[in-house]
């Protein structure tokens, strides 16, 4: 493990940087400081690797603290990634936990940040390794500093940080020195096969962004899964010549968008676009093998799910889906389903209510 501190903020200071990103002033903010932290993990084919996320520590005399891991939502670029970018969700969110009093970790995850390779984008497995895996580093740093952590991890995240909060919460249960008390996906894809897939099909996601996500899910699905034998067979001309390189994590979110098309009509083959409908074979396994989040969680934990009817990126049907997996296991969930907002305003509209939950001693008793 290696760490450098790459910010430190009063508590003034912490509302002015909040204010840019258009948070209300915090009454009696605590000052923060921000590390960078590389770490040792696993990659997707069960290989040894390296990552990096951040880690935020409230400037406080306590001497334990709770955790709140925080799992950003899609990105392209590696340099936005949390513990990179000065600014930006995977930035704001964890120092936002933090000045409440809260460590608060986020994870690059996979080939963002200053980790090598491509990310593997919804790769369920090590979404879950690299979240946990900075928690444990993360501990080391805190011990350092003679501050110890409270063991039961309050997790949270945003859109594909929502499906990673899912398998994070399922990992800490598995595992031998963490735990997860209580986990509050917001507006996470936790249904591909059944939710997300079919509503960028049909129409009912905004064309760019179900572009945007397909490009981006099966370039990355391939590589570990070879979806396709060429990316021609899945995506019609010129985008087949130029997607892998569009997705190498050295563009922008813009730059990809402006060079997609609109529609999913236009970027897909007609054959791959029916094989999307009715998955078989390699393609199905991709899909099923990272459709289990919200099966894997056992009881003992306590999951409030935020989602948005008018979320034209990742559809409520998402949501409804997850909720059903965790209450036919008997896990104590519920959803908030925060209107008829766009995909970034659920996040505005629903972290308040998360807070609040954790600061109220959230996934305690009956959570």
């Amino acid at each position: 493990m290696k760490a450098e501190r790459v910010s430190r903020m009063t508590g003034s200071e912490v509302n002015a940087f909040l204010g840019k990103a258009g948070f209300p002033a915090i009454e009696n903010a605590k000052g923060v400081d921000v590390y960078r932290v590389s770490y040792r993990t696993v990659d997707a084919n069960g290989g040894p690797t390296t990552a990096t996320g951040s880690l935020v520590l409230p400037q406080t005399p306590a001497h334990e603290l709770r955790v709140v891991s925080y799992s950003h939502g899609t990105m392209a670029d590696r340099r936005e990634a949390p513990s990179v970018a000065s600014t930006g969700e995977g930035r704001y969110l964890p120092v936002y936990f933090a000045t409440h009093g809260f460590a608060a970790a986020a994870a690059d995850y996979l080939g963002l940040g200053e980790g090598p390779g491509a990310h593997p984008y919804m790769h369920t497995a090590t979404e879950a390794g690299a979240s946990i895996d900075l928690l444990k580093a993360a501990r080391r740093l805190a011990g350092q500093q003679q501050v110890t952590f409270d063991k039961r991890i309050m997790v949270t995240g945003f859109s594909q940080g929502g499906h990673a909060a899912m398998a994070l919460g399922a990992a800490l249960q598995k595992d031998r020195d963490l735990d997860v008390s209580a986990i509050a996906p917001i507006s996470g894809p936790f249904d591909i096969e059944h939710a997300e897939f079919p509503a960028a099909v049909d129409g009912r996601l905004d064309g760019r962004s179900a572009a945007f996500y397909l490009a981006y899910w099966l370039t990355s699905m391939d590589r570990v899964y070879d979806v396709y034998d060429e990316p021609s067979e899945a995506f019609r001309p010129p985008y087949d010549a130029k997607v892998t390189d569009l997705l190498d994590g050295s563009h922008d979110l813009g730059t990809i968008a402006a060079a997609l098309p609109s529609t999913v009509d236009e970027l897909l083959t007609p054959a791959y676009l029916g094989k999307l409908g009715k998955p078989t074979g390699r393609l199905l396994k991709a899909i099923r093998r990272n459709d289990t989040t919200c099966r894997d969680l056992r009881p003992g934990a306590s999951v409030r799910l935020f989602a948005a009817t008018g979320d034209r990126d990742v559809v409520l049907a998402n949501s409804e889906s997850c909720l059903k997996d965790l209450r036919a296991r008997h896990v104590d969930a519920s959803l908030m389903d925060v209107g008829g907002v766009n995909h970034l305003t659920s996040l505005r509209l629903s972290l308040p209510k998360v807070l609040a939950w954790f600061q109220q001693g959230a996934g305690t008793a009956a959570g």
